[in-house]
């Protein structure tokens, strides 16, 4: 079978105010030539669907029409997680219906494994939605110390993910997927801690060792962890969200199993995002001026930085801004001074 993994689509989020609906679209169109051209048969959404716990409502409404055509259409199976992100009460409140239609919405963390037939095969995945104590109703340790709350909360994940794959059948494809920040993965700014609301770093021997892939959210770089008995990945987001992120392609993943088998794992990049990227004019506004007028990055969001002698003008500022939309910070650095924003 063929399993698509995504995850962190933050829909609803801003760029300093900027719309990102339109990237998000072009995203949309763009997953779903890939569902279609690699013959996809799960689509596992690992968490932060939204970018808050109250998102627009053309936000909500793009995610559930998308989700729905693609079931409908392409006759895909989809499991979706909540994140850190997500109101896990809200984004889970069609789930007895969406059921119906192979599209398994999880909230809140449960000890019941998600098991989808997809032809003469079964997927068994071992779905932790965000694991915080807010969200479990528990006190992983009464211990005051960081570190015995750290050692609780690792343990804690473990024995899940023991419990959600323990009757996991070696003759079915076995799978986990959860909404963690696991020791060793490399973060980037656009990342909300994820202590927030009780949960914390776990390490990569807290992921069950006897699946085939475990599919993660939260970090925003594509990227597979080391140490771990199984293939367990981040998939990272379809966009760039903040500016530490320039430089690095976005993708999704498809993972090609068979029960028993170690997966085929192929990352499909993606190019429906505007690039984040940072300019650094060491040679002033002329620079700056040369680079607009040969239309650099005409199709990205720009950090600029730009080296000067004295404050440049309100007009000076204003022609940049207004030569490239996309312009959303600029930084003059005084020669012999340290950079100012």
């Amino acid at each position: 079978m063929r399993v698509l993994h995504t995850a962190d689509w933050h829909l609803g989020r801003t760029l300093e105010g900027r719309s990102r609906i339109p990237e998000h679209i072009a995203f949309f169109q763009e997953l779903e030539q890939i569902i279609k051209s690699e013959a996809i048969d799960v689509l596992l959404m690992a968490g932060d669907v939204f970018d808050s716990v109250n998102p627009p409502a053309a936000a909500e409404e793009m995610f559930y029409e998308t989700i729905a055509r693609l079931n409908r259409v392409y006759n895909v199976s989809v499991v979706i997680i909540a994140g850190n992100h997500d109101h896990p009460a809200r984004i889970s409140a069609v789930r007895s219906i969406a059921k119906n239609q192979g599209i398994y919405i999880l909230g809140y963390p449960t000890m019941t494994p998600v098991r989808i037939p997809v032809g003469e095969e079964v997927l068994e995945i071992g779905a932790l939605p965000y694991p915080s104590e807010s969200r479990m109703g528990d006190l992983f340790s009464k211990e005051p110390e960081e570190e015995g709350l750290r050692e609780a909360y690792n343990e804690k994940i473990r024995y899940m993910f023991h419990e959600l794959t323990r009757s996991f059948q070696k003759n079915h494809v076995g799978m986990a997927m959860s909404h963690l920040f696991v020791a060793g993965g490399a973060a980037s700014d656009s990342e909300r801690p994820i202590e927030v609301g009780g949960a914390y770093t776990v390490t990569v021997d807290a992921l069950p060792d006897n699946v085939q892939y475990t599919a993660l959210g939260h970090l925003h770089r594509p990227q597979t962890l080391k140490g771990s008995k199984g293939i367990a990945r981040y998939s990272g987001s379809p966009l760039a969200f903040s500016f530490s992120e320039s430089g690095y392609a976005k993708s999704v993943t498809v993972v090609d199993v068979k029960p028993g088998s170690t997966p085929y794992i192929e990352e499909i990049p993606l190019s429906s995002g505007k690039p984040l990227v940072r300019w650094k004019a060491v040679h002033g506004l002329e620079e700056v001026y040369q680079w607009l007028a040969e239309e650099k990055d005409k199709q990205a969001w720009v950090d600029v930085e730009i080296h000067l002698h004295d404050t440049p003008s309100l007009e000076q500022i204003h022609h940049i801004r207004k030569a490239h939309e996309g312009i959303i910070h600029i930084h003059p650095v005084f020669l012999g001074m340290e950079q100012s924003s």
